[in-house]
């Protein structure tokens, strides 16, 4: 059974760091790229990023560049999010998501998709 667990989640203050967490099991994680994805209050799904099986990343999101990084751990079967600089318009659901090809900013190219951890910026 595969399964995509998020963590690292919560309430920062405008201007601070988080760093998400999403431990993958039941595929072949070292083959797969690894996305993360999320969804504001009332809006659809956007892409955030995504890491490669060669550490390579891509940006779908342009407010992301700068201040987040992807970074992944195929020992431990885990990808990471590390956000800086964080602003209100950022707080969302943030998911992992993977899938064994290229990249993708495509969120239906993705067969798997984790449950998300709440990200809250404010004040």
């Amino acid at each position: 059974e595969v399964q995509l667990v998020e963590s690292g989640g919560g309430l920062v203050q405008p201007g601070g760091s988080l760093r998400l967490s999403c431990v993958a099991s039941g595929f072949t994680f070292s083959s797969s790229s690894m996305s993360w994805f999320r969804q504001a209050p009332g809006k659809g799904l956007e892409g955030v990023g995504c890491i490669s099986t060669s550490d390579w990343s891509a940006y779908y999101l342009d407010s992301a560049r700068g201040r987040f990084t992807f970074s992944r751990d195929n020992a431990k079967n885990t990808v990471y999010l590390q956000m800086y600089s964080l602003k209100p318009e950022d707080t969302a659901v943030y998911h992992c998501a993977s899938r064994p090809s290229a990249c993708s900013g495509w969120i239906n190219d993705y067969p798997y998709v984790g449950q998300g951890t709440q990200v809250t910026v404010s004040s």
